[in-house]
């Protein structure tokens, strides 16, 4: 059964991300650092699935990833190659996006959120080695990625390729998701995860006060800050998490909206940033600054519009993916098939039915005489004399 707090707090960091996108303030990345906690659950949930089946849920979580991905460059790889984009054998990383794939002038911006996809791609690729040795090792396991990032952000190894940086970055969340799933988070008792949390959480803030990027305090610019803050928040969140919250359900808007974005989460992802990217411009045109409150709130409602018509039109590819059946709008009740049973019509007698039993029992009655009526049945004919003992005596012999 799923877990609907966790559910819920994917919800809230697909919602953080889109409106983040839209605002671009850079204190939204500090109350709710959705990117590591997006990959923290996922980390849990791959190693859920390695403990289903072993390697082979590789294939399957990439089988998962990879189509909605597809769709997207079906239509944005033709639209870059006629404005301009050159024709390489770099293009083919649109199929499996192991680098970033090349994109032009427009496209780099409209596309950008594909940096996700492909870190997912290498965490689930390294996931088998990676809780192999977790489970025998986990602490120095757990830190090994926050002591990459030291070195690369102390200048150590200045020239790490990008893979290895974001490893440093976000890969210490997804291990953190492997002790969510093994229990380890939960069995931490108060006197050491909320000492923990507060020291982690005091060193990360202090870092990004003291080294703050060109967009201020925004966590995408101040690695070493994001990845320790965001530790702290999901020991917090997610190590304190409940086995469940029956109450998102009782709300039925909230629980439909969480089961629809967790369904759709990754054709929102990669689908919003070009609705964001088309928009900047035409509030511009209708006269709205870049801070302008309404105009920002428009821009909101109109990015959270335009999802959700795309995501009707191809969200059902991740069911596909999935292998359950596509649905416009997932989340829609379904009846057991004892209710749809119970709630089926019953079938009608043929047309001229009716009058066919009245006159058959009418005949019945004449034939028979005054009495009760009889229902017509099948004729009787009289057994042979001795069928009945020859029955009884041969009863014990079957």
């Amino acid at each position: 059964m799923r877990n609907r707090y966790l559910d819920l707090l994917r919800f809230l960091a697909i919602v953080r991300v889109v409106v983040y996108h839209v605002l671009g303030y850079a204190t939204l990345t500090l109350i709710f650092p959705a990117m590591s906690v997006m990959f923290a659950l996922a980390g849990s949930l791959m190693a859920a699935s390695l403990d289903r089946t072993g390697v082979p849920a590789v294939a399957r979580r990439l089988r998962r990833l990879l189509p909605s991905l597809w769709v997207l460059a079906a239509i944005f790889v033709p639209a870059m190659l006629f404005t301009g984009l050159p024709f390489s054998p770099k293009v083919l990383l649109w199929l499996f996006p192991v680098a970033d794939p090349p994109a032009n002038y427009w496209g780099a911006l409209a596309l950008s959120p594909i940096w996700y996809l492909r870190d997912y791609l290498w965490f689930v690729l390294a996931s088998p080695l990676a809780l192999w040795l977790f489970r025998r090792a986990p602490l120095p396991t757990l830190l090994a990625p926050y002591v990459l990032l030291l070195v690369i952000e102390f200048g150590v190894y200045p020239d790490a390729p990008l893979v290895l940086r974001e490893f440093g970055l976000y890969f210490g969340a997804w291990m953190l998701g492997f002790a969510h799933h093994d229990g380890m988070l939960r069995r931490l008792s108060n006197r050491v995860l909320w000492p923990a949390a507060l020291a982690l959480g005091a060193a990360g803030l202090g870092w990004i006060f003291t080294h703050h990027g060109p967009r201020g305090y925004d966590l995408n610019d101040i690695h070493l800050g994001n990845a320790v803050w965001s530790a702290a928040f999901i020991l917090v969140a997610i190590g304190r998490a409940p086995a469940e919250a029956p109450w998102v359900d009782r709300i039925p808007l909230l629980g439909r909206a969480v089961t629809v974005l967790n369904r759709r989460a990754l054709t929102i992802y990669l689908w919003h940033m070009s609705f964001v990217v088309a928009l900047t411009p035409l509030a511009g045109l209708i006269g709205w600054g870049p801070r302008d409150p309404l105009g920002l709130a428009v821009r909101v409602v109109l990015v959270f519009a335009l999802v959700g018509v795309v995501t009707l039109l191809v969200g059902w590819v991740e069911d596909l993916a999935a292998r359950r059946t596509p649905e416009l709008i997932p989340g829609r009740p379904r009846r057991t098939l004892a209710e749809r049973a119970a709630n089926a019509p019953a079938s009608p007698a043929p047309v001229g039915r009716e009058a066919e039993l009245v006159a058959a029992g009418a005949r019945a009655d004449r034939s028979t005489g005054p009495g009760p009526s009889r229902v017509p049945g099948p004729s009787r004919v009289p057994a042979p004399r001795g069928a009945a003992e020859r029955a009884d005596s041969g009863a014990g012999r079957r």
